[in-house]
């Protein structure tokens, strides 16, 4: 009887190891069937897809791909966590964010898995004179709480720390964040605040209360403003230098105005980019703070991204969310924001409130994500993409620097020129599909019943403007939605199904797509004088186009079709007024149809 070795390996032995240059002939081999010459490098450039920042990812990463030493955890340059033991000891903080008064809802939240609470006060959220009211029945010595007050930070500050004074709380006990930010504030408004308050603050805030922060330097403007990741990371340096500055020249020293600070950051359903931003936010953060003498972690809140969330199929928002959750964790968050799969309808309602809280206890007690320290640390693929973010990013700080810091190119114009270059760039792709919106652009569903919620308090604007991912279909989507309300029908285009099934089903199923992606419902049953349509769609194969595509156009315009369109695109027909294929601008091809229907 044979007996196998138990180890696992020594059968594998028998086998030579395969060699990247062996895969690249394979990979060839499958370019050379789709009609690609191409060889070496030029076959693994030809698999790499180009992200924002000039990155590139590449289809397959191994041992050459070198990068810097990540250290360890706890130690500079912290890429690989702000603490030895990372989030092991409890999970990440679970900060919960209250724009407005509810009933019950900041006691529910803390009563069932929230930790932390991020308060909205002021413009846009909740009157600072009812922040004790908000904070009725909480124990302030167990839930730190954030504030993001805008203008009114002094105010609000005061009156937070009047409160834990109140309620006995002793100094050292308080933890939290004052959330003053005046360029975030900027970059919100484009008012510009004095910093002299905010300085005073911090010089008490040091003094009296160790486990308290004075400021928050807030990404989230310039992700909100289409910004790439590395453009909120250097932003986000190029602030935290300038609010450095502006400590010590008031009179902390370095290491004091270094703990005063809180960075804030965005967290998209791209986890793999994510989880290399958090890397390579705390990576960079620690050499600012090396030069300045100040070595020590970064302070990460890390919050879903609002640009990400859809107002159509909002339900689909709250897998998007746990994606961006798990990479926040995985990347070594401090504390994490959960945006409601509503939060672009307006406020939340109990049921979005739980589902986001419980994305993180899902996480953290079902997944056991926190019981393992950097995940992702040692991966080729994200080492590698770290270290890129992070000279991408450094980079971009680099120019602002040299342009006289934060503020100046606030003021002068240049950032926000250089954000809205990025966003115009992100948007041809949204236009064409090549980033695809699940419910919205790919798979929308034109019968879903619209979910209604009470208004929020208007955000504080200005500034630097806000964009979404959705915004150009929900343009097309509400000219859908006002042409039913006054005709009680949707506007419609016929798909003409040529030949058997075999030959037709997946471009009418392209076609019936698209078409719902801007609100008109394809008709695919019947005849076209019983469609209700005034535009027809010919959907089959290349061959059989070229057999029946000019004769089934006349045929379309004879039953008074008004405009004809092929699916696809192989070859020019007579007859044939467009395309619609694969790579066409979606949303220029579904304003044009609308503009031909009368659909204002």
């Amino acid at each position: 009887m044979t007996v196998l070795p138990d180890d696992g390996l020594s059968l594998a032995a028998e086998f030579p190891d395969a060699t990247h240059e062996q895969w690249q002939r394979l990979v060839e081999g499958v370019l050379r069937k789709s009609g690609k010459e191409v060889s070496g490098g030029a076959a693994e450039d030809a698999l790499s897809t180009t992200l924002e920042d000039g990155l590139r990812t590449r289809p397959l990463y191994t041992a050459r791909d070198t990068a810097p030493d990540p250290g360890l955890p706890g130690f500079a340059p912290f890429t690989r966590g702000g603490r030895p033991e990372g989030n092991t000891a409890g999970g990440w903080d679970v900060r919960q964010r209250h724009a407005a008064l509810g009933d019950g809802t900041v006691l529910a939240d803390l009563e069932h898995g929230v930790t932390s609470l991020w308060l909205a006060l002021g413009e846009g959220g909740i009157p600072v004179a009812d922040l004790g009211r908000a904070l009725d029945g909480v124990y302030l010595d167990l839930a730190p709480v954030v504030l993001d007050a805008g203008a009114d930070t002094e105010s609000a500050a005061a009156a937070l720390l009047r409160l834990y004074e109140e309620r006995g709380i002793a100094p050292e006990a308080v933890r939290g964040s004052l959330g003053a930010d005046p360029l975030g504030h900027e970059a919100r408004t484009g008012t510009a605040l004095d910093f002299a308050p905010v300085a005073a603050l911090a010089k008490r805030v040091a003094d009296e209360y160790p486990g308290l922060r004075t400021l928050t330097v807030d990404a989230l403007p310039y992700h909100e403003a289409g910004g790439s990741a590395a453009q909120e990371l250097g932003a986000s340096l190029a602030t935290a230098v300038a609010y450095l500055r502006e400590l010590t020249e008031a009179g902390l020293s370095v290491e004091q105005a270094s703990a005063q600070l809180e960075f804030r950051y965005a967290a998209t359903a791209d986890q793999f980019l994510t989880v290399a931003k958090l890397r390579a936010a705390r990576r960079l953060w620690a050499r600012v703070a090396e030069v300045c003498g100040a070595p020590g972690a970064q302070t990460q809140h890390v919050v879903t991204s609002p640009v990400m969330m859809s107002r159509r199929d909002p339900w689909v928002n709250m897998l998007r969310t746990t994606v961006a959750t798990l990479a926040a964790g995985v990347g070594g968050a401090d504390s994490v924001t959960v945006l409601p799969f509503d939060h672009a309808l307006g406020l939340p309602d109990a049921f979005a409130r739980r589902i986001a809280r419980n994305t993180s206890t899902i996480l953290l007690e079902e997944s056991h994500l926190a019981r393992v320290i950097d995940p992702a640390g040692g991966s080729w693929y994200v080492e590698r993409l770290t270290d890129e973010l992070a000279e991408a990013a450094w980079e971009f700080f680099r120019s602002i620097e040299q342009d006289g810091g934060q503020a100046a190119v606030l003021r002068s114009g240049r950032l926000r020129a250089d954000l809205a270059k990025t966003w115009q760039e992100r948007s041809a792709k949204l236009a064409k599909r090549r980033e695809p919106i699940t419910g919205v652009s790919e798979f929308p569903f034109l019968a879903e019943k619209p979910v209604v919620r009470e208004p929020a308090p208007e955000p504080r604007s200005g500034g630097l403007p806000r964009v979404r991912r959705d915004e150009a279909y929900e343009a097309l989507r509400a000219r859908s939605d006002a042409h039913l309300a006054a005709t009680g029908a949707r506007p419609r285009v016929f798909l003409a199904a040529l030949g058997p099934a075999a030959e037709h089903t997946a471009r009418a199923s392209f076609a019936a797509n698209l078409f719902q992606a801007g609100g008109i419902e394809p008709v695919t049953t019947g005849n076209f004088e019983d469609s209700g349509a005034t535009e027809a769609v010919l959907c089959s194969s290349d061959s059989r186009y070229a057999e029946e595509a000019g004769q089934a156009a006349e045929a379309l315009r004879a039953a008074g079709a008004r405009h004809v369109a092929l699916a696809g695109r192989p070859a020019a027909y007579t007859g044939v007024d467009s395309y619609v294929f694969a790579g066409c601008d979606a949303v220029a091809v579904l304003s044009a149809t609308l503009d031909r229907m009368g659909v204002s």
